[in-house]
């Protein structure tokens, strides 16, 4: 089989998949936020933290529960990481430095996982389990009930509230991410994927001469991250090393495990606003997208234009050799397209115009299909601007699902889209305007430029892979790509909510003969349209300066 069908075959039973679980799953995930009972297990976590499971929130209410949540969460992260030496299962491991300790705290917090440090020669047990890997789950489930809370903004009518954080956070982790980590973990276990607690401890040589000791309980670890809620890993390889993935079909489930719940949850939209077609509008315009992105990365890494890619037949650099092109490239842009930051190849190696590839897709805010909740929300944001671009063109004031988008909407809308611009390149200009901060760059020129590039807007968009040539184990980068992460997470949640809260208090505006329908092919171009010119109006100067210009060039 060639590396192109092969591809293709890859391609095309993850889209068969996918569209498989999604009316059962997403309809699932309907039962689980809509249902008025809770289980035993739930009812426990309640009285523990002394929280009216039945007591609705306004949007204010939701938001501090949330921050307040968010930041004990940095707190404890923080505090285990500087005091692991003198906790149980330290490994014998030094405390965290605090840059560093910030830095991870942030972001496993913020569901980035970025990690400015090297896997099992940092953490001990400990602090991987009882800090790291439940921030991948609980972050992750922040980011769903903040959609779910968004959903049920266009879904009520005159209502004063959106729903209780608390039992959102509550059954998104207990109901959804918890049974889907078990289950995946027990198939990479059968793939070949080791789990262990102890470590099977091994020495691994990397890149630069450096070491890091290996181990932990890798299986769950890597079902947590396939999820997309960890873009870490226990080794420093990620999903490159056969220990977290083992074979081309491993490979196959983790991409699957990636898109599953982004690609169900606009079924849980259309269910929850009575209007399915709705949700298939939705994943509509994040099938063509993503179906785009995956093409497009495909084919810059298959026909590689430099003189060794042409005679190997690809880009072969960075990939890993188990899988092939195809199921590295795709690997890279499931994972920019969402929120995983998870790897199985190097990207800082890839062509020029592949490399650009995973920037655009996190400039897009990962929204085709998107981070687990977050590219429901954002998706739905960007719904909002193309209904109101479209009202201005035909002189009529715009709805959306019966809900008027005036100007308090519309603003929300335009601050959420421009937060993560401002910190890309506001945080990349201040790196590249230091010589200190230049000297981290492995490359000079365009390529240098993409690194730096690709870490901000990796830290902004809360995804967590890097271009690995850029040296972040720096105290200044530490400092600037935490507070990238915080605000590139909180402050869009925080308007997503007001919107939320906005909306809900809406009476329904009926249909008329000017209203856009918004469940037709029609408006499944306008979506995609208006995101990809976004993105193109305020990222393609900096896109021109490094990979476009690097390509180019060759």
């Amino acid at each position: 089989m060639s590396t192109t069908v092969a591809g293709l075959v890859l391609v095309t039973s993850l889209i068969a998949a996918l569209a498989l679980v999604h009316k059962p799953f997403g309809d699932y995930m309907y039962r689980v936020y809509s249902t008025d009972r809770h289980n035993l297990v739930e009812r426990g976590i309640y009285r523990l933290l002394g929280v009216r499971a039945d007591a609705e929130q306004r949007w204010g209410v939701y938001a501090r529960a949330l921050l307040a949540f968010s930041v004990v969460s940095v707190l404890v992260v923080y505090g285990l990481q500087r005091l692991q030496d003198k906790l149980p299962l330290s490994l014998g491991m030094a405390p965290v430095t605090d840059h560093i300790a910030w830095n991870t705290a942030v972001s496993f917090v913020t569901n980035t996982n970025w990690q400015a440090y090297s896997g099992e020669s940092t953490m001990g047990h400990l602090t991987q389990m009882a800090a790291l890997a439940v921030q991948n789950f609980v972050s992750a489930s922040v980011g769903m009930a903040v959609a779910i809370a968004l959903v049920r903004g266009f879904a009520r009518r005159s209502a004063g509230t959106i729903g209780n954080f608390w039992v959102d956070l509550v059954r998104g982790t207990v109901r959804i991410l918890l049974p889907i980590a078990f289950t995946g973990a027990l198939v990479l276990v059968a793939g070949g994927v080791i789990q262990n607690l102890s470590g099977v401890h091994e020495v691994t040589t990397l890149t630069g001469g450096t070491q890091a000791i290996t181990g932990g309980p890798v299986a769950s670890q890597e079902a947590i991250k396939e999820l997309g809620t960890n873009g870490g890993g226990f080794y420093n390889a990620n999903s490159s090393h056969p220990f977290e993935n083992a074979t081309a079909w491993t490979n196959w489930v983790e991409i699957f495990l990636i898109l599953l719940i982004p690609f169900a949850l606009p079924r849980t939209f259309g269910r929850m606003v009575g209007q399915v077609r709705q949700g298939y509008a939705i994943v509509a315009v994040m099938g063509v997208l993503a179906l785009a992105s995956v093409l497009l990365t495909n084919v810059f890494e298959l026909s590689g234009n430099a003189t060794v890619p042409q005679a190997a037949g690809a880009a072969m650099e960075g990939k890993e050799m188990r899988f092939g092109v195809s199921n590295s490239a795709t690997f890279a842009a499931s994972t920019t397209l969402t929120s995983t930051g998870a790897v199985n190849s190097a990207h800082d190696s890839y062509t020029p115009f592949g490399g650009m590839m995973t920037l655009v897709n996190m400039m897009l805010g990962e929204v085709a299909p998107g981070g687990v909740g977050s590219g429901l929300y954002g998706m739905l944001i960007l719904a909002v601007i193309t209904v109101f671009v479209a009202g201005l063109m035909v002189g009529r004031t715009p709805e959306y699902l019966g809900k008027r988008i005036g100007a308090r909407e519309i603003k929300l809308a335009s601050l959420y889209f421009l937060v993560t611009p401002v910190l890309v390149l506001a945080g990349t200009a201040s790196a590249m305007g230091s010589e200190e901060r230049r000297a981290a760059m492995l490359n000079t020129g365009p390529h240098g430029l993409s690194e730096v590039l690709y870490a901000f807007t990796s830290a902004s968009n809360n995804n967590g892979s890097a271009f690995a040539g850029l040296t972040v184990n720096t105290p200044w980068y530490d400092v600037a790509l935490g507070l990238c992460m915080a605000f590139g997470r909180f402050l869009p949640i925080i308007l997503v909510l007001a919107l939320a809260g906005s909306l809900a208090a809406q009476s329904p505006v009926p249909e008329g003969a000017g209203t856009l329908p918004t469940h037709r092919p029609q408006f499944v171009g306008m979506v995609a349209g208006v995101t990809i010119i976004l993105v193109a109006l305020t990222f393609l100067p900096a896109l021109s300066l490094g990979p476009l210009a690097e390509g180019l060039s060759r």
